[in-house]
């Protein structure tokens, strides 16, 4: 049994890396997905005909989640397109990284806009929706970083950690309308990005991990299809951890 049948989601950031993981997952699950990127067109039109199925609908929209309009638009559109939405995943994400020392304002400012402004522009967008239907899920994406810092880090690091505090508040103040509102905070998860380091920083890395190796994006997006059906249906307020260990 599919257990995301007859569900809409948007997931924002899913061109690549982790959010195209959650895209792929989801869809095998038979929910239908609305996912946005920020310039790649070429990566978008791909992820959408690789996943193209008669069981669900799939679209990319070009949407900036750290424009307030634009999020608005995007839900607007969705709606029109699909007739529903149930599930919410605010994915979108860069990374600035700088000592402070060295840290320009525009670069901590960027960050700040783009990981957390983004998640109240979008949650924003899809309140009404949800308080109207009295149901919906919020999976903000947050990561280890946002829980214990890092050095070189300080603008990201504020950024998520700013989506738990917002997604526990989002929990108490929706949680009576059947709105459930958790985080997933990932540990290393091995991506394009990643790709792009020597293997032995990689291996570094995974010397340090409890499980002894990274993440992949499907350990991330298996984690939503949880927090995204009804198998969590009495969990709200949470941030789960998605790490193989890091945080143990």
């Amino acid at each position: 049994m599919k257990l995301l049948t007859g569900k809409t989601a948007i997931i924002t950031g899913a061109s690549r890396g982790i959010g195209r993981g959650i895209a792929k997952i989801f869809v095998a699950q038979g929910c239908n997905v609305a996912f946005t990127y920020s310039s790649n067109k070429e990566a978008a039109d791909a992820l959408e005909t690789e996943l193209a199925t008669t069981e669900v609908k799939i679209k990319g929209y070009q949407s900036n989640a750290a424009n307030f309009e634009q999020a608005q638009k995007l839900v607007e559109d969705v709606l029109t397109d699909f007739g529903c939405l149930d599930i919410l995943i605010n994915n979108a994400g860069i990374t600035k990284d700088n000592l402070l020392m060295r840290m320009s304002e525009e670069d901590f400012d960027q960050v700040i806009e783009v990981n957390l402004k983004s998640i109240f522009n979008m949650t924003k967008a899809v309140q009404r929706t949800f308080l109207k239907q009295r149901h919906g899920a919020l999976i903000h994406m947050s990561s280890v970083v946002g829980v214990k810092g890092n050095a070189g880090q300080s603008n990201y690091a504020a950024s998520k950690a700013g989506i738990i505090g917002f997604s526990k508040s989002v929990a108490l103040e929706l949680g009576s309308r059947n709105i459930r509102s958790n985080v997933i905070a990932p540990g290393f998860i091995e991506t394009e990005m990643t790709a792009k380091l020597s293997e032995e920083v990689v291996q570094g890395w995974r010397e340090g991990i409890p499980l002894k190796r990274g993440g992949q994006a499907e350990d991330v997006a298996n984690a939503c299809v949880f927090l995204a059906s009804d198998l969590s249906s009495y969990i709200t307020g949470q941030v789960l951890h998605v790490d193989g260990g890091m945080l143990t």
